[in-house]
């Protein structure tokens, strides 16, 4: 009997290497109209339910069967389908859609990732970050009486103090990481005098980045403002 579903289990195995070997790789990247700004969020669909989505610079990778035809899909609108087995082997698909993308040209910056200095800074402060007065509850179902402003009152401010003191550093430690010099000047093409007071006074708080929908409404805020900014800028230092 063991012997019976080891040979199942094999069989199983050899119909799906054979599905898989019978596959074939189409990959490419999706631009918008202009050809000039990627596209991300694009469905990208086979005609035999298989899918994917373009990632953040549009790039994308499906496996489909050789009677399958690939097609593309964004905002509710298809385009034509194209058959995999007519598409040149080894030749990216790159695809253009008839949409125009009020975005930017793609910007990589990498500097040291938030997230490690903020566990890092957590580690250390651990027991500030954490901190909670204590409550003893009285009992008649009474809020209760707080040891520590019983007892401690000024070290219980200091350390509530610290804690808010930490908190506001992190946050700013935030923005300085994805509102940085790197990116402004990519972004907004500004350089020198200029771009420092660009990042004096179009500094977003923590709460707007958050409430950021994407990286690309962040970056479009950026833009805009650069726009505006350099505007004013040459009218008050007009070259000679």
């Amino acid at each position: 009997m063991r012997k019976h579903y080891i040979y199942i289990l094999f069989l199983v195995l050899l119909l799906v290497s054979h599905r898989g070997l019978g596959q074939v790789e189409v990959k490419g990247t999706v631009y918008d109209r202009s050809q000039y700004f990627a596209m991300p969020g694009v469905s990208v669909l086979g005609t035999s339910g298989a899918g994917t989505m373009t990632d953040s610079v549009g790039h994308y990778s499906i496996r489909l069967r050789p009677e399958d035809s690939i097609y593309f899909s964004y905002l509710g609108k298809f385009t034509a389908k194209f058959a995999v087995k007519r598409l040149a082997p080894g030749v990216p698909l790159n695809m253009s859609l008839a949409v125009n993308v009020d975005s930017l040209p793609l910007v990589v910056v990498r500097p040291k990732l938030y997230r490690y200095d903020s566990a890092e800074n957590r580690e250390e402060y651990r027991r500030i970050f954490d901190y909670q007065p204590d409550y003893l509850a009285s009992g008649n179902g009474g809020v209760g009486i707080n040891l520590d402003m019983l007892f401690s009152a000024r070290k219980n401010r200091q350390m509530l103090a610290l804690q808010r003191r930490l908190l506001e550093e992190e946050r700013d430690k935030y923005v300085d990481h994805r509102f940085n010099k790197l990116l402004v000047k990519k972004i907004t093409g500004l350089q020198g005098a200029a771009l420092d007071v660009f990042m004096r006074t179009y500094r977003p708080s923590y709460e707007f980045i958050q409430n950021c929908e994407n990286d690309y409404e962040f970056y479009k805020y950026i833009k805009d403002s650069g726009i505006y900014f350099s505007q004013m800028w040459k009218e008050e230092h007009p070259t000679n």
